[in-house]
């Protein structure tokens, strides 16, 4: 699984292309964004994001908090998350977000969490 932003060039190495972000991209037109699957429900909730963007020195915190998020929407048989799944094992697949601190510190990224989860889960 690797990340990218939404915004660079797609990549046939990039496999299937899913956007992992709450809210489509800034300025990014969908037909040239070449998203394959747009999984805003297995992102981090708007109050935890928010929370996030208030606090970004607590990545812990966010972590704990967003591990919870995924883990109820497990319980719960999430059909986005499943599908993300299923998507997995077809292939290659590239998660993107919209986030610019992607380049900059990426083991701060929501993406980062979710890609755990899904490892471990």
């Amino acid at each position: 699984m690797r990340f990218k932003r939404a915004y660079d060039t797609p990549e046939p190495a990039d496999g299937q292309r899913v956007l992992a972000d709450r809210l489509w991209p800034r300025g990014l037109a969908k037909v040239k964004a070449h998203i394959d699957f747009w999984a805003k429900d297995v992102t981090p909730s708007t109050p935890l994001r928010k929370w996030f963007h208030e606090h970004p020195d607590q990545f812990d915190e966010f972590r704990h908090r967003f591990l919870a998020e995924l883990a109820e929407l497990d319980a719960g048989h999430n059909v986005m998350l499943q599908e993300l799944r299923t998507r997995l094992t077809e292939g290659p697949v590239t998660l993107l977000t919209a986030a610019h601190r992607l380049e900059d510190d990426e083991a701060h990224t929501h993406l980062h969490v979710l890609r755990d989860f899904l490892q471990a889960h």
